[in-house]
C-alpha cells in the first residue's frame, strides 16, 4: 500500500474519532462471521438432498445397506434423515417418540447453522445508530467551537465540524448496509435446509406408511385366495 493511502486511511480514522474504530472492529466481526459461514455451508454442503434422495429411494426398496451408504451424517440433513431410518428400521421405538426424536435432532442442526447469525443482526442494527451518535457528539463539538469563537465566526468552522461529524453516519451506513443483506441471504438458506430437511423427512415417514399399507393389501389377497 502506498504511504499517501496509509495516511488516508490514518487521517480518516483520527477524523472519525472513537466510534469510526467501533465500526471498523464490527466490520472486521462481521466479515468473520460471514467467511466462517460460508466455509460451514460449503463444508456440509447444508442445502442438498442428493444423498437423502438416493436413501430415500433405497429405503422404499428396503435396501437398508444403500441406504447407509448414501448418507453423509455430518451433513444436517443426512444425518436426521440417517435417525429416522435407522429408528424406524430396528422398531425400538414407538412412531410417536421416533417423530419428536427426528424433530428435536432436526432443530438441534438448524440452530447450529443458525450459530452466529444474531451477532450479524445486532451488528447490523447497533452500526446505524452508533453512526448517528458520532454524528451527534460532532456536532456538539462544531458548536461549541462556533461558541468559543464568539464574534469572530469561521463560516468554515461549522462546514469542518459538519462533514467531520457527517462521517460517522456514512461509516454506520456502509457497515450496516452490507451486513444487513449478508444476514438475510444466510437466513434464508437456513430457511432452504429447514424446508428441504422437512421435506425428505416427511418422505421417510409415508414411505413406511406406504409400505405398511401395500402389506396389509398383500396379506389380505393371500386370505383371499386361500379362501
Amino acid at each position: 500500500m502506498a504511504p499517501e493511502t496509509q495516511q488516508k486511511i490514518i487521517d480518516f480514522l483520527v477524523v472519525g474519532g472513537p466510534v469510526v474504530w467501533i465500526l471498523l472492529g464490527f466490520s472486521v466481526v462481521a466479515l468473520t462471521i460471514v467467511m466462517a459461514k460460508l466455509i460451514q455451508f460449503a463444508g456440509l454442503k447444508a442445502e442438498s438432498t442428493k444423498s437423502a434422495d438416493k436413501a430415500i429411494d433405497a429405503w422404499r426398496k428396503d435396501n437398508i445397506d444403500l441406504v447407509i451408504k448414501s448418507l453423509h451424517t455430518q451433513r444436517p440433513i443426512d444425518g436426521v434423515v440417517s435417525f429416522a431410518i435407522r429408528a424406524l428400521k430396528s422398531g425400538s421405538m414407538d412412531l410417536a417418540t421416533i417423530r419428536e426424536e427426528t424433530e428435536r435432532l432436526a432443530l438441534k442442526q438448524l440452530h447450529m447453522l443458525r450459530s452466529f447469525l444474531r451477532p450479524l443482526e445486532v451488528i447490523a442494527s447497533l452500526s446505524p445508530l452508533l453512526g448517528l451518535l458520532g454524528t451527534v457528539l460532532g456536532m456538539i463539538a462544531a458548536f461549541q467551537k462556533m461558541e468559543g469563537a464568539g464574534s469572530q465566526v469561521d463560516p468554515s468552522v461549522l462546514s469542518g465540524g459538519i462533514w467531520q461529524a457527517l462521517l460517522t453516519t456514512a461509516v454506520g451506513i456502509a457497515v450496516a448496509v452490507p451486513v444487513m443483506t449478508l444476514h438475510a441471504w444466510l437466513e434464508r438458506k437456513v430457511e432452504r435446509v429447514a424446508h428441504n430437511m422437512n421435506d425428505v423427512v416427511t418422505q421417510v415417514f409415508t414411505s413406511r406408511e406406504i409400505k405398511r399399507v401395500d402389506s396389509l393389501q398383500s396379506s389380505a389377497k393371500e386370505v383371499k385366495r386361500a379362501a
